[in-house]
């Protein structure tokens, strides 16, 4: 449960409070559950998709298709969600420092990129991969003490009868559609779709349950602890706005959050980039080595980080998981058509993939301040 959970309750922890009470207020709650709600639909499908192949049932010339391009379009996802990751570690590795600026933010993550490049090129990531588990035991630390800190924080403005109803700033279409643009910040859980080599079925679709039941209980309490205690405007929206929440809860919490997000976003970077080209060498049949991956995800990388601003990229990656969990639930709706015991299981699935490409389609990124 810990490789999908650590996924989960990632980056998404770092943007998505101050980005939700800033625009939905005393309904920020309510649209998490929404967007939690969503996630678990599409890992439903996914589930799905373990349960039938490790039960052996045939599957159509379609759907087979549907799963190479869908794995693609995964390889793709990676090489925009690394970007998504060390652009928020720019941003938070200079925030404290007298460097602080979104030149020197992204002066920081092209070196990453490099640094990252190099190592991959030469060496491969095997030396790294050890700093995977320490940084996620660092990152639940620092969550779960980041909780017990505005829990205590939220009790006395409670008691001081200090309380907020903020109204949202956004409604109807527009609140939709950002909502939609934020679904990577809920995303991760398809990571025990690929642990087939370390874990049977069963234990890799109950791990995937898990972590979304325990990633959804983690962030509505922190969305609950957030949106009624904190003014949406009275504090700028950018990348790195859950710092001046937190040191308003106690001084000692933005230095950890940035530890946390040093520690997570290199991690999780390096994760994805060997995800990546793993990949890549996968579907090309080892005629593509993973080292080649490396050099074009940094380089659309590099795009990402000088031509666009972080919240874009959010709302790129977004799109680029939204295409892969469509195409997932259409796999799944082809898979049931075919299969007369799983026959009306087809619409659920069949909306579900409609979903996942009006989401590619219609997200749309956060206006920071």
């Amino acid at each position: 449960m810990i490789t999908p959970l650590a996924s989960i309750i990632g980056s998404g922890f770092l943007v998505l409070g101050p980005i939700l009470n800033d625009s939905f207020g005393a309904y920020a709650p309510l649209m998490l559950l929404v967007l939690c709600g969503v996630a678990y639909l599409f890992g439903h499908a996914i589930r799905f998709n373990i349960a039938e192949l490790n039960n052996g049932t045939p599957r159509p010339f379609l759907a087979e298709r549907m799963e190479t391009l869908s794995s693609w379009m995964l390889s793709f996802a990676y090489f925009i969600s690394v970007a998504y990751y060390l652009n928020l570690l720019g941003a938070f590795g200079m925030r404290l420092t007298p460097w602080n600026s979104p030149l020197n933010a992204r002066l920081l993550t092209t070196a990453v990129f490099l640094f990252i490049l190099f190592i991959g090129w030469t060496r491969g990531f095997k030396a790294l991969e050890h700093l995977e588990e320490y940084s996620v035991g660092i990152k639940l630390a620092i969550i779960a003490g980041l909780l017990v800190g505005m829990g205590f924080y939220f009790t006395n403005r409670a008691v001081e009868g200090a309380m907020l109803l903020n109204p949202p700033t956004i409604t109807g279409w527009p609140a939709l559609t950002l909502a939609f643009g934020l679904l990577i910040t809920v995303q991760g859980f398809e990571t025990s779709r690929y642990l087939g080599e370390t874990y049977d079925a069963k234990t890799r679709i109950r791990s995937m349950k898990q972590a979304q039941w325990l990633s959804t209980l983690i962030y509505i309490v922190y969305i609950v602890l957030l949106a009624y205690v904190f003014a949406p405007g009275t504090m700028k929206l950018t990348e790195t706005a859950i710092i001046d929440m937190m040191e308003v809860v106690a001084p000692i919490l933005p230095f950890l959050l940035i530890i946390a997000a040093l520690a997570a976003q290199f991690s999780a970077a390096i994760a994805d980039t060997s995800g990546a080209g793993g990949l890549v060498e996968e579907l090309t049949s080892h005629r593509l080595k993973p080292r080649d991956a490396y050099a074009v995800l940094v380089a659309i990388g590099l795009l990402l980080t000088w031509a666009t601003d972080i919240f874009q990229i959010i709302a790129y990656a977004s799109r680029a998981f939204a295409l892969y969990y469509g195409m997932q639930a259409a796999i799944a709706a082809i898979t049931a058509a075919k299969t007369p015991r799983l026959h009306r299981a087809k619409w659920f699935y069949g909306a579900l993939a409609i979903l996942g490409f009006a989401i590619a389609i219609f997200g749309r990124a956060v206006e920071g301040g």
